[in-house]
């Protein structure tokens, strides 16, 4: 039954329990990138400067590069059977694998506050519960669901699915036939440091996927084809994204500070007042398929980096309740305490996920697909004395190199600006160096490293 709570926790997925088809795949992602938060990104794109119809073109660019990893990190799930972050220790030995892991926490508790935060809002309008209430109230609904786990979490994707295309055809359709989107596209000017910028934005959103992607694939069974999981992953994210950033970018274009910390109302208000409940409450259930899969996969990171030094494969139901009620409540005090300029800070939040995470996702990759080919011995991955060791200084020395050499390039608005940022027109290209240096460096280190014990 789908209200069974999920057994299973950062322990291998044996065969008997394997199960569905990776089209669940396409339906998931779709409802997780078809939300408010995806629009609020692709009002990023336009918030910095750049023309709306160059902006939609870097939101189908950023997407399209972004989501090849995304999707390549799905297709592990199958394969292994276990979590991402606890393949992981393959790469960087079982207590390094903790470095990328924190990062990962924190990358899980700012989107699942920005998602508590945005849901509250709209729980807010429909229940006229103060709007810290309402937050809390989300954030518990979402911890909820993530208990119950895997079953309900892809059905509920279906549900959410169906919902986000019904919702965004009726509020595209409102968007473009109330406002004159000639006069919106005149004079695209071409800023190119400005729509790599976008570019970053976009493609970040997808990477920041990767660290829990395979989190809900892993329940496949393992005869799945890389190509199908992939593909069925690939457009449902690419896709949806897409759409929700092309919406988000059009109406700050057009809307302007309307827009700008009033994402909610405003794109309710596009309904008109008939329909201010039924498009709040479809605003909700929208944000909420991946407001559980951040704190899901928060969960089984945080349970990844402490039972890696406590030398357990498992962790108890009791155990596993309490690590999501944990995430759910820190998640929770983080919307409430800084839902002030929300928008300004979740552009910094992005900017500082792509420089760790995009290193660790190229070394992930490099190590899967073209070093030890899918093959990876499981139960080493919970023993710090097994194959993988405690502590992997190839990986270790690749990510901290991958992150050295984004810095020159880098471009934080207002932050930090690398030296060599100002010389290409303030275009940030750092995660492109993130996705290519480390894993290169990776092979290169796992290679001497292989000479050197011969």
């Amino acid at each position: 039954m789908a209200a069974t709570l999920e057994r299973r926790s950062i322990d291998p997925v044996p065969e008997s329990e394997r199960h569905g088809h990776p089209r669940s795949l396409f339906t998931l992602w779709f409802a997780a990138n078809t939300q408010i938060t995806s629009a609020v990104t692709g009002a990023l794109t336009v918030l910095v400067g750049v023309h709306p119809l160059w902006a939609i073109v870097a939101v189908v660019a950023g997407n399209a590069l972004g989501g090849i990893p995304m999707a390549l990190h799905a297709a592990q799930g199958p394969k292994l059977g276990i979590p991402q972050m606890i393949q992981s220790r393959a790469q960087f030995g079982v207590y390094g694998a903790a470095l990328p892991l924190v990062l990962v926490v924190v990358m899980y508790l700012g989107y699942f506050a920005s998602g508590s935060l945005l849901g509250g809002q709209a729980v807010a309008q429909i229940t006229h519960l103060p709007t810290d209430v309402a937050i809390a109230v989300y954030a518990l609904a979402s911890a909820l669901l993530a208990i119950i786990g895997y079953r309900l979490i892809h059905r509920f994707g279906w549900i959410a699915s169906a919902l986000s295309v019904v919702v965004f055809l009726y509020l595209t359709i409102r968007l473009i036939s109330g406002h004159d989107l000639g006069t919106v596209f005149a004079a695209p000017h071409l800023d190119f440091p400005k729509f790599l910028l976008a570019v970053s934005l976009t493609a970040s959103w997808q990477l920041t996927f990767g660290p829990y992607v395979a989190d809900t694939s892993r329940y496949l069974p393992s005869a799945t084809s890389v190509r199908a999981t992939f593909w069925w992953t690939y457009g449902g994210t690419v896709l949806g994204a897409v759409w929700a950033m092309s919406f988000g970018a059009l109406a700050y274009a057009i809307a302007g500070k309307a827009f700008k910390g009033h994402e909610v109302a405003y794109v309710v208000g596009l309904g008109g007042e008939a329909l201010l409940i039924p498009l709040l409450l479809a605003i909700a259930l929208g944000k909420f398929t991946v407001n559980v899969l951040n704190i899901y996969g928060g969960y089984m990171t945080v349970a990844t980096a402490l039972t890696g030094f406590g030398r357990r494969a498992a962790l108890s139901q009791a155990t596993r309740i309490g690590y999501i009620a944990g995430v759910g409540v820190v998640g929770a005090v983080i919307a409430i305490l800084g839902r002030g300029q929300f928008l300004s800070n979740f552009v910094l939040f992005l900017d500082f996920l792509l420089y760790f995470l995009t290193p660790w996702s190229s070394i992930n990759l490099v190590d899967f697909y073209l070093l030890r080919k899918e093959k990876y011995d499981l139960d080493a991955l919970y023993d710090p004395d097994g194959r993988y060791g405690r502590w992997a200084w190839p990986a270790l020395a690749a990510y901290v190199l991958g992150i050295a050499v984004q810095i020159p390039f880098a471009n934080v608005e207002g932050i930090f600006v690398g030296p060599i940022a100002p010389l290409l027109g303030g275009a940030d290209i750092s995660w492109l160096l993130g996705l290519i240096v480390p894993g290169a460096l990776y092979v290169a280190f796992m290679r001497r490293s292989v000479a050197l014990r011969a």
